[in-house]
């Protein structure tokens, strides 16, 4: 694997982008990035909850007076060199829930339900392809989830015995929007990420991430990778929490970009984001692409689905929009389909928005989540900033 030029982890336009992020100096600071030079602005702001709620939140990022920490490549620079376990950099939200949208893309449905119908056993999944395939028929990501056009379509399937639990929330009036991690628990650019030990079939799943206020205004975008334990999931749905939800799970970052002139959320749905897997055990090289062209509910659908009258997040939330990438490509036995191996690099980016890199563990052997709400604000209390 070649090493990580710090440059190509920040956006194509970073003379224009404003960054918001968090990093680690005697505890979690909030820090702005304005052209290029990095300000630790916790002073002003000790959360980036606090941030988002504020609404002048683009001047503070733009103005509030700070710390000087010299260029953002060198800060980068730095927290690739942490060592693991020692993180510089942290994921760049803090008190927000963290929510994830799933099956939002045709390509991703089709492989829920071969998870399904293969009960989390990797070597059926070739022959379920095919035969989906020609049961479906048709491009499912012409039909507009919730319409008649898919309403017929289910009705078709269940006479046919072919609906899943995975086609309900794909093409049906309701998506599927579940907690993928606690607040304080997400890992940052540079991180290990982590796999359960149990799991043999799992892959990374690249995707844009939506910050978005209390009062469901969504401030700006970051990109995620919301690591995915096929074979667990895929024994049974009611293994969500148990397949998403673990140490290191969850990766964030490096940045938040906030919505101005410069991007907006149009920017995001018109968005590429790219994925790179390196194995450091085997040489293994795959890419793909997710495109947000491609999505079958808008984003402010999702984020409208995820909170309003009927559920509240006073500290706002992270939503994960989901992806279309689903690796098929072998890695080993034919048709086994792609797992990770220990030491896989993982790298998502898309040009708006930077990259995030992290490398693959298991979850019990990277470095356990210690530091939560409680010690944040007994942090901040001991350096005066509550």
């Amino acid at each position: 694997m070649q090493p990580i030029s710090p440059a190509s982890l920040l956006p194509a336009d970073l003379a224009q982008a404003l960054l918001v992020g968090r990093i680690w100096r005697d505890g979690p600071c909030v820090v702005a990035v304005r052209g290029g030079e990095v300000v630790d602005i916790t002073q002003t702001v000790a959360t980036v909850a606090e941030l988002f709620e504020r609404s002048d939140a683009l001047d503070i990022v733009r103005h509030a007076p700070g710390i000087a920490l010299g260029p953002v490549q060198s800060l980068l620079e730095q927290a690739l060199a942490a060592p693991a376990g020692e993180p510089l950099l942290l994921a760049p939200c803090d008190l927000q829930a963290v929510k994830a949208c799933g099956v939002t893309f045709a390509v991703s449905l089709l492989e829920r339900v071969i998870e399904e119908q293969a009960g989390g056993d990797a070597a059926r999944a070739a022959s379920l392809r095919t035969a989906l395939q020609m049961t479906l028929g048709g491009d499912l990501s012409a039909l507009k989830p919730g319409s008649d056009a898919a309403q017929r379509l289910k009705q078709q399937l269940q006479q046919r015995g072919a609906w899943s639990q995975y086609m309900e929330v794909g093409i049906g009036p309701d998506a599927e929007v579940f907690t993928k991690a606690q607040p304080m628990s997400s890992v940052g650019c540079g991180a290990q990420v982590g796999l359960l030990p149990s799991s043999a079939w799992n892959n990374p799943e690249p995707e844009i991430v939506l910050a978005v206020n209390s009062r469901g205004e969504v401030l700006g975008a970051t990109l995620g990778n919301d690591v995915n334990l096929r074979d667990i999931e895929g024994r049974s749905a009611l293994l969500l929490g148990k397949a998403k939800d673990n140490n290191g799970s969850c990766a964030i970052g490096p940045f938040i970009r906030l919505f101005d002139e410069h991007f907006t959320l149009d920017t995001v749905r018109e968005a590429e984001v790219s994925l790179l897997i390196e194995g450091a055990d085997d040489g293994f090289v795959l890419e793909g692409a997710s495109f947000m062209r491609e999505i079958s509910r808008d984003p402010l659908d999702l984020v409208r689905q995820t909170a309003g009258q009927y559920h509240q997040y006073p500290d706002g939330f992270m939503l994960f929009l989901g992806t279309m990438f689903s690796p098929v490509k072998d890695r080993g036995a034919q048709g086994g389909g792609f797992t990770h191996h220990l030491g896989d690099r993982v790298t998502i980016a898309s040009a708006a928005l930077g990259a995030l890199v992290n490398e693959v563990q298991r979850c019990d052997a990277i470095a356990p989540w210690t530091f939560g709400v409680r010690a944040l604000y007994q942090n901040l209390a001991q350096r005066g900033l509550l």
